[in-house]
Parts: structure tokens; sequence; C-alpha cells
């Protein structure tokens, strides 16, 4: 029986480098998917397992929350990200916001089933740990790649409650890191390998929940 090894376990074994700088392709989520952050970020994870999967075909496959948007006695009422996908993924046109990491989690495993490793509300350590051995870490994050103010933030109400959201939230594929900054492909910008203060990072990561992906070699 193969037994998974936790992050903790990993560090004993991994040896964690001083930077890391991986080379997996960047793909833009524009122009088809407006807010497909998300799923393009998957789409790049996938690619550096050695799965070709379509950025377009996830969008379709990621489950949706379906709930409409309203607003009642000045309350707003919408999904919950944390089960599906919010809103329109393909347009601004439409009220959306993006998906969080348990529903990314749910259609990853489709294609890489049992092996992927959910780091969420890990360290930030740890992810460097997995960087460390040639492996992308998927993340949400915010369009600053810093920490926002509370004025970016407003609570919304679903079926399992209120939430508090931003319109800021973004996903990148983390691919490395040095001593001052962290590098990502950026799928809002096309960027590979766009950098940013490693200290602004880590802070916007554990704001966003710490939410983060990877997978088993």
């Amino acid at each position: 029986m193969t037994e998974t090894l936790s992050a903790s376990d990993q560090y004993k074994i991994i040896k964690l480098k001083d930077k890391v700088l991986l080379d997996i392709p960047v793909i833009s989520q524009f122009p088809e998917l407006a807010r497909g952050c998300e799923v393009t970020s998957l789409s790049m994870l996938l690619l550096a397992a050695g799965i070709n999967k379509d950025k377009m075909a996830l969008a379709s496959e990621i489950e949706k929350d379906p709930t409409p948007q309203s607003v009642v006695n000045g309350k707003v009422y919408f999904g919950n990200p944390h089960k599906g996908f919010v809103g329109n993924i393909y347009t601004y046109d439409q009220p959306g916001l993006g998906v969080y990491v348990e529903p990314i989690v749910k259609l990853a495993e489709k294609y890489l089933p049992g092996k992927i490793v959910n780091l969420t509300n890990s360290t930030f350590e740890d992810l460097k740990i997995y960087l460390s051995d040639k492996r992308p870490v998927w993340v949400i994050i915010n369009t600053k790649y810093q920490q926002l103010s509370d004025s970016y933030f407003k609570t919304w109400y679903t079926e399992e409650g209120p939430i508090r959201v931003t319109s800021k939230e973004h996903s990148v594929l983390v691919t490395g890191y040095d001593k001052e900054y962290i590098y990502f492909n950026d799928p809002l910008t096309g960027t590979k390998n766009k950098k940013a203060p490693i200290v602004d990072f880590k802070k916007a990561w554990v704001q966003m929940g710490s939410q983060a992906i990877t997978f088993q070699n």
C-alpha cells in the first residue's frame, strides 16, 4: 500500500531550495473566459502533470452553483463559491464571481484520480516544499497580489449563510520563488513567471483562505 505523505513528512525528504523557477507553459483566460482564471490555472497545473486538458472543457465541467443573484431588503443573495462556480464564467456582462478550492479539487481528481494534494490551510512554507520538487501550485489570490483593505470586500448571503467576498478574487499557478519574490503564471495577463514580492503575495494568499492544490508525482 502506498502511503500519502503529509507536507511535514515531505519536508524531511525533499530539500527546500533557495530558489525555484519552473518552466510551465502559460495559458491566458482571455478572450473566452472573462472569469475563468481558476479553471485556466487548473489547465496549466494539469499540463505540468502531463495531462493536456483545454480550459474550455474545464469551464464546462466545473461544478456550478446556479443560485441567481438577488437583492432583498438591501441584502445581496448569490451562490457559494465553495459549492460551485458562481455566476457567468464567460462574460462580465452578467453577474458572477468565481469558484474556490473544493470544486477545483473535485474536477482535478477526475483527471488525476488519487493524486491531487489539497494544500489548503497549509503554511506558505509548505508550498515551497512542492515547488522544490518541481511541482507548481494552484492558488487563490487577488488581482493586486497583495493584502486588500476591507473596502474591497462585501458580504452576501448564501444557503449556507453569509460569506465575505471580493471582486478582486483571482487564481494563478505558482511556478517558483526566491528570497524576495514569488513567481507565477498569470492567466489574467497571459504572463509567464510573473513576479510579486513574496511578503505581499503571502499575505494576500492567507487573506483569501490559504487555498492551494498540487499533485503527487
